[in-house]
């Protein structure tokens, strides 16, 4: 059992060739067995008793069937995780209708007769290559996880104690407390961004798959965590990586476009075929991608774009044109640049990533690094308990009647998600181990299928009419229905949690708190307000209309002049002739050089793109 890692041409194999005689020209047939290409050693008539022989390829009686390679990686265990071992390949030859029966990240179950050919590397170089022998697969029947009605697989399969183990945490009185405690419990505190990402690991319902009609709508969110270095994104990433019943776990700066999306590789046998090697996309599919360090990936933030909100990814090279399914939750964490986040500037500024991509992710986290004295103490503490080893206090019984009554009133009461999540300092949590945990995560995406309930719909639709009607003016961000759907998608993962069938209207409630979270920290201009004009795709200036009157003003000089190409001293000088104060001349060239108002042309000469003149 193991994923599809690649994939070659399928080539005819011949399985029974007819030769003919060279001296009387009888034909007779042979069976190559296994492929290898024999010779008759004397020719059947008794007058003849010839050895010299012509293949006929083009015979009636010459029998060939399909061949196909395919490559296998197994799949890594939790032993795999944990001690850094590379997983191991093997070839697999696939015959007849065994063909063409997975494509790369797929994951197959395949019954196959081991066989052993001779090394063809490195023939003829030293004796010892000619005792070399490599070991492939013969399939016999392949069972693809993707076609089969009761999904089979490893992480679908559910003994009874874990069925007993998946029905305790279902009874816990706060499931969705318990399950966002358990994401990376080492790290305090932050319990709001880890709801979030343990909403992006549950997903929602993906809509009209098999209808012809219907645009299929993605159920499986996508999460952006950026924030100051040292505050444990990439150990909650991990933690995610970990629990997903099918998680892979990239770093941005060592990854390039094809190793995150599909490759083309020629065949080693013979340089003319070519093969297709799956990326970490690819082989997350149906699962999780963890991308970190996300704002390093310089150029391949545009492989992305495709993957993200049409769940496949096309491919064009070398006349092969194909498209892979990548149905994939995005979790991603990066870093702003100059190490620090600046209030003064957007998202889109301080990761330098387009607003295209920015758009497609449902929930986007800052992590700032405030002082806080009570929240410090409390840090401090659990660092130190963590470093000194002292053993974790486990209750015996948490459903004790005065846990119980605690829990309720809490839930009860109005108080908000993020109150409700927190850890009192005395109370005694006892985390889900991560192993339970993927489990239970499995056992939620394949059973438990959510609807809207009309409560919540309502508290959906109340909430995006509200965000439409803040977004009045011209040079806000575009409140769409994608944010519409994202908060469909995430009340749907809420319900999961819980394995309820139905969305209740408190589910919608806890959701559009997580969201406002995310956006008061996107938008908000620093006086406790929600600001739209700092949009992920704007300029984040205080004011846009000087930069809108100084693009102005550079289109009228381009004309007049007809010459579109500017210095840096001359604009600068414009914009002082123009009284653009209050902005950092550099920064809003910069800015307008992101937004793609100006194009760089070499040192400090740009060109504008909006000039008619260019």
């Amino acid at each position: 059992r193991g994923t599809v890692v690649r994939v070659g041409n399928v080539k005819p194999l011949v399985t029974r060739l007819a030769f003919k005689c060279v001296v009387c020209e009888g034909i007779q047939t042979l069976i190559l067995q296994d492929g290898k290409y024999t010779i008759p050693t004397k020719c059947l008539s008794d007058e003849c008793r010839s050895r010299t022989f012509v293949p006929l390829r083009g015979s009636k009686m010459t029998e060939t069937t399909d061949w196909q390679s395919v490559r296998l990686q197994e799949i890594a265990g939790d032993e795999f995780r944990e001690a850094g071992k590379i997983p191991r390949t093997v070839e697999c030859e696939m015959t007849g209708d065994l063909v063409d029966s997975c494509i790369p990240g797929d994951t197959v179950t395949i019954a196959a007769i081991v066989k052993a050919t001779g090394s063809e590397e490195h023939r003829g170089r030293s004796n010892k290559d000619k005792c070399m022998f490599l070991l492939y697969l013969d399939a016999v029947s392949v069972c693809n996880s993707k076609f089969s009605d009761e999904n089979s697989g490893k992480e679908n399969e559910f003994s009874a104690k874990e069925l007993h183990a998946i029905q305790e945490i279902h009874r816990d009185v706060d499931t969705f407390k318990l399950v966002v405690g358990s994401l990376c419990p080492t790290i305090y505190g932050q319990e709001i961004v880890k709801a979030g990402l343990m909403l992006g690991l549950f997903g929602g319902k993906t809509k009209h798959v098999d209808d012809k009609n219907g645009v299929p709508v993605r159920g499986d969110p996508h999460v952006l965590v950026v924030g100051d270095p040292g505050l444990g994104k990439s150990q909650m990433l991990q933690a995610a990586a970990n629990v997903a019943p099918r998680g892979v776990y990239v770093c941005g700066n060592t990854s390039t476009t094809s190793g995150l999306t599909v490759t083309l590789t020629r065949d080693g046998s013979n340089g003319a075929d070519y093969a297709l090697e799956a990326g970490a996309l690819v082989l997350g599919d149906r699962g999780c991608c963890c991308i970190d360090e996300f704002d390093k990936m310089g150029n391949q933030h545009q492989a992305l774009l495709e993957a993200m909100e049409q769940q496949s990814i096309s491919l064009a090279k070398a006349g092969i044109v194909c498209s892979l399914p990548a149905r994939t939750s995005i979790l991603a964490a990066a870093n702003p640049t100059g190490g620090h986040y600046n209030k003064a500037k957007t998202v889109s500024e301080n990761l330098k990533m387009g607003s295209a991509l920015l758009s497609r992710f449902d929930l986007v986290f800052l992590l700032l690094d405030k002082p806080d004295e009570e929240r410090d103490h409390m840090l401090s503490e659990h660092v130190m308990s963590m470093h000194s080893r002292k053993p974790m206090q486990v209750t015996a019984h948490r459903n004790d009647a005065l846990q119980v009554s605690r829990d309720v009133s809490r839930i009860l009461s109005n108080t908000s998600l993020e109150e409700r999540l927190k850890l009192s300092p005395n109370e005694h949590f006892d985390p889900v181990p991560h192993q339970l945990l993927r489990k239970y995560i499995s056992y939620a995406r394949q059973f438990v299928q959510p609807k809207l309930s009309q409560e919540a719909a309502k508290v959906l639709q109340d909430f995006y009419l509200q965000l439409r009607s803040k977004r009045l003016g011209a040079n806000t961000t575009p409140i769409t229905t994608r944010q519409l759907e994202s908060l469909i998608r995430l009340t749907e993962a809420r319900a999961r949690i819980d394995l309820r069938e139905v969305a209740s209207d408190q589910d919608a409630k806890d959701v559009i708190e997580i969201m406002k979270f995310s956006m008061y920290d996107t938008f908000s201009n620093g006086f406790g307000e929600i600001d739209f004009e700092r949009s992920q795709n704007g300029s984040g200036m205080s004011s846009k209309s000087q930069a809108k009157r100084f693009v102005a003003q550079l289109n009228k000089i381009a004309e007049t002049t007809f010459n579109s190409l500017f210095t840096v001293p001359h604009m600068k000088d414009i914009a002082r002739k123009m009284g653009v104060q209050g902005v950092s001349l550099d920064n809003l060239i910069e800015s307008l050089n992101n937004q793609g108002y100006l194009l760089k042309k070499g040192p400090k000469v740009y060109q504008l793109q909006t000039s008619s003149c260019i």
